[in-house]
């Protein structure tokens, strides 16, 4: 067997344990959510041309989402 063969502790699927890494995903989750749900006031947003009024949540939620996409693709392709 080479050293190939066998896999780490710490690199096994389902091991339950808090890396650093996903305590800063799971703080930078929380302090998303609650900024989004502080700011439910409506506001103007401007596209191009038209100008919308939506609940300002919305809006960041919508942030979130095509931030979320964008940095799943950049983490994807660099795999």
């Amino acid at each position: 067997m080479s050293p190939k063969d066998t896999a780490s502790p710490d690199r096994g699927a389902g091991t339950g344990t808090f890396t650093p890494r996903r305590i800063a995903i799971i703080v930078l989750v929380v302090l998303v959510v609650v900024f989004v749900f502080e700011n439910t006031w409506r506001a103007g947003i401007r596209l191009a041309i038209p100008e919308v009024s939506t609940p300002l949540f919305l809006a960041l939620v919508a942030v979130a989402v095509v931030g979320a996409i964008c940095g799943g693709c950049f983490i994807r392709r660099r795999r």
